[in-house]
């Protein structure tokens, strides 16, 4: 695939095939993935490749905690809920992958059933745990750059045939993470990315969200009105 079918072909992929990935073929993609540009070239990430048993191991520890109302444990800072245009684009997403999976809106078991997908992330054979050195914690950049390096990871995969989900659910609970992915406690926990054969059966892998248009999104400076 040319650049232009990645980028706009690649959706993001929450049904995984029981197929396991090779580990040259992820470390193909990883190679790919940390050309991303960083600041001052500092490339603050590591990667921790997870799967069969560490990777169970997580899902439970996740999904127990969770359900038993243990607080959210994740290193990033949140912003507290969505409003205004945010809250409705994320109102949208989840109506489409509802509508997909055929979950109605009265149904509380099928929404939590899906919930609970995400915390075990997605049930995807391999999760990347994408971390940055504690050193340099407090500041935006490092997470600015993990953002760069995730999106990198997850169009390398697409251009060779496998699918991603950037998982937030699937962190948490990150003591659980750190513990069975062995993250040393000189890195941050940033985000999670589920990767997987895709399964072109699931329902859901067949939404593709909306984007703004560019006259929304886009603001040219400078420019005469015929350029």
């Amino acid at each position: 695939m040319d650049y232009a079918e990645v980028v706009l072909g690649r959706r993001s992929i929450r049904g995984f095939l029981p197929k396991p990935i090779p580990k040259a073929l992820i470390k193909e993609v990883l190679a790919m993935a940390i050309r991303a540009p960083s600041s001052l070239n500092t490339q603050p990430w590591n990667f921790y490749v997870v799967s069969g048993e560490p990777l169970d191991a997580i899902r439970q520890g996740n999904t127990e905690r969770n359900l038993a109302g243990v607080p959210d444990s994740r290193e990033f800072r949140g912003h507290g809920a969505y409003e205004g245009e945010h809250r409705t684009r994320q109102i949208e997403i989840a109506k489409q992958l509802f509508a997909a999976m055929g979950i109605a809106r009265e149904d509380k078991q099928g929404r939590q059933d899906w919930v609970l997908r995400g915390f075990r992330q997605f049930d995807a054979p391999v999760s990347i745990v994408v971390t940055y050195d504690r050193s340099i914690h407090g500041g935006d950049i490092g997470p600015f750059d993990c953002g760069g390096v995730t999106n990198a990871l997850v169009n390398a995969a697409w251009s060779k045939g496998l699918g991603c989900v950037i998982n937030s659910q699937g962190i948490m609970q990150s003591p659980v993470v750190r513990e069975h992915a062995a993250i040393p406690e000189d890195q941050v926990i940033m985000i999670c990315v589920a990767m997987g054969y895709p399964d072109d059966d699931f329902p859901a892998n067949a939404v593709v969200s909306q984007r703004k248009s560019l006259d929304e999104a886009v603001h040219f400076v400078g420019f005469g009105s015929e350029e």
